[in-house]
């Protein structure tokens, strides 16, 4: 008998995932169903293959959403986060077990005893980050704790970035994943974690100018600002106790200091829109956000108003980016400031068709043992193979795929709302994750604790 398997939304991060089941289709009797908004987007090759079936899918409309997921024995949802409670209330009427790469919603957590009560598991943040990060976090946390060892500092880092052969604006960043996240990235809550048992927090508007430097073997120097709510974690983790608690996202050193300069001007606020933004040059955008002057140019008031000198390395990227362009123009209507921005840059940060993504990972682990202190550092590093088959699309997709076979196959059968913390989860899906070139490298280094020098003012 088919088991069946509904992928609802075919977005980026979605290659790799469906790869995976077409793959493995004839060996574990599998028929894939994967229903989106626009099914003529889906590759030919995808769509043509015998295990699988392409469907016309508005999650808006309850009558065709529910006969999708009443038809399925588990769903996969790709949508954007905020439209999961569609799903996963169905999931729960129809008794289906659900599956997604997004943060716990507290909606979504709501449904945990139903979940529970109906034997279902609602697997979440079995993606990158989260997910692996997740996983690899815990795999090593655990095998310090079984020997014994105190748990004094723990750091995690991300970043998706492009790769050093694709690497070819000032800003050394392309768009990897949904642009809108990045635009909006650290908004809507100040950001808070532990560091030497002192909690710090960094509202938004200084959130670019606290970064931590950190090397990783072979691929150079990155700076990483703190992820919104690290706190979150010491109780899921199982860290009350340690000093330190971190999580941060990556970038090239430089990154931060020029986004920076967005944050202050308001180009990232998404909380209104702009009167007659259709048409509007990029300069007559830019000049929104800048005193009156009668005589100064928009350039100029530009570099007064932020203190960037001519020379400054960081003028040139917003040069690059044709910031103050007469002729290129917004085509959004009534945009907010983070849509026009978005814009802008998707017009010179979209991956080109042989573009090459990278995911990078980074953790450091700090711990006592029979008296001593120790340090592991542990980083992950995984190149895309062109713009669709991407770094991100695999480390995000794959454990999802990974993580639906094994409930199918009641491998993960504890049921309710969860993320990948357990033993039953994250051991067979790193250990299958490593076949396809995605591990962690160990490194034993001497414990240097947290360093204040590393981090900018």
């Amino acid at each position: 008998m088919l088991r069946k398997i509904l992928i609802v939304g075919a977005g980026k991060s979605t290659s790799y995932l469906i790869d995976y089941f077409l793959d493995k289709a004839k060996e574990e009797n599998l028929q894939l169903t994967i229903g989106d908004i626009n099914p003529k987007a889906i590759a030919p090759h995808i769509a043509e293959h015998p295990a699988c079936i392409t469907l016309k899918l508005d999650v808006f409309k309850k009558e065709e959403r529910q006969k999708a997921i009443s038809e399925s024995n588990i769903v996969v949802s790709m949508l954007p986060a905020r439209f999961h409670m569609l799903v996963a209330k169905d999931c729960i009427q129809f008794s289906k077990h659900l599956i997604t790469a997004s943060y716990v919603s507290d909606e979504i957590m709501a449904l945990d005893q139903e979940a529970k009560d109906k034997g279902l598991v609602f697997m979440n943040e079995i993606g990158l980050d989260p997910g692996i990060d997740h996983m690899s976090a815990m795999q090593i946390l655990d095998n310090i704790r079984e020997k014994g060892g105190k748990i004094l500092l723990f750091e995690s880092f991300t970043g998706g970035l492009v790769a050093p052969e694709s690497d070819t604006n000032l800003w050394n960043y392309k768009f990897t994943w949904n642009p809108r996240n990045v635009v909006v990235a650290g908004q809507g809550g100040t950001a808070q974690f532990i560091q030497e048992g002192t909690y710090k927090y960094i509202p938004y508007h200084k959130l670019f100018r606290r970064t931590e430097f950190l090397d990783v073997k072979g691929y150079g120097k990155f700076e990483a600002y703190p992820n919104r709510d690290s706190l979150k974690y010491r109780e899921i983790y199982g860290l009350e106790d340690a000093l330190t608690l971190y999580r941060g996202t990556m970038r090239k050193v430089g990154f931060s200091k020029a986004w920076n300069v967005f944050v202050q001007l308001g180009m990232t606020d998404d909380s209104y829109t702009i009167e007659n933004s259709q048409g509007m040059t990029y300069r007559e955008f830019v000049n929104l956000f800048l005193a009156y002057s009668p005589t100064d140019s928009v350039e100029l008031k530009f570099r007064h108003y932020l203190k960037i000198d001519q020379d400054d390395s960081t003028w040139s990227k917003f040069l690059e980016l044709d910031l103050f362009s007469n002729t290129k123009t917004i085509t959004l209507t009534k945009a907010t400031p983070a849509q026009i921005l978005q814009e802008i840059l998707e017009a010179s940060w979209t991956l080109s068709e042989d573009d090459k993504d990278m995911i990078v990972m980074y953790h450091k682990f700090g711990y006592e043992l029979n008296g001593k202190k120790h340090q592991i550092d542990a980083d992950l590093v995984v190149t895309g193979e062109n713009h669709t088959h991407t770094a991100m699309a695999k480390t995000v997709g794959l454990p999802v795929a990974i993580a639906t076979l094994l409930v199918l196959n009641k491998r993960i059968t504890s049921p309710g709302v969860q993320i990948p913390i357990k033993k039953e989860v994250y051991e067979p899906i790193l250990k299958e994750l490593k076949q396809y070139g995605v591990l962690f490298k160990e490194h034993k280094v001497p414990y240097l604790g947290y360093n204040p020098d590393t981090v900018a003012s």
